[in-house]
C-alpha cells in the first residue's frame, strides 16, 4: 500500500521577505522532496535518505 498523502512543506526560518525560497518535506518513505516556493504546482525534485544526507554534509561543511 502506498502513501497518498500530501507531503507536509516547509521554508526555511531564515526566509527573507522577497520569498525566494525552496520548501522542503520529508515523505514518508524516508526521501526528501524540495519545489520552488513561488511554483509550488511545478514537479519537485526527489533526494533519497542517502542523498539528501550527503547533500546537507557538503552544505554544512562549505563544500556547496
Amino acid at each position: 500500500m502506498s502513501d497518498t498523502r500530501e507531503p507536509a512543506w516547509r521554508k526555511s526560518s531564515a526566509s527573507g521577505p522577497e520569498h525566494n525560497c525552496v520548501e522542503v518535506a520529508e515523505l514518508a518513505d524516508g526521501a526528501v522532496a524540495i519545489r520552488d516556493s513561488k511554483a509550488p504546482h511545478r514537479a519537485h525534485l526527489r533526494f533519497s535518505t542517502a542523498e539528501w544526507a550527503a547533500f546537507r554534509t557538503g552544505v554544512i561543511s562549505g563544500a556547496f
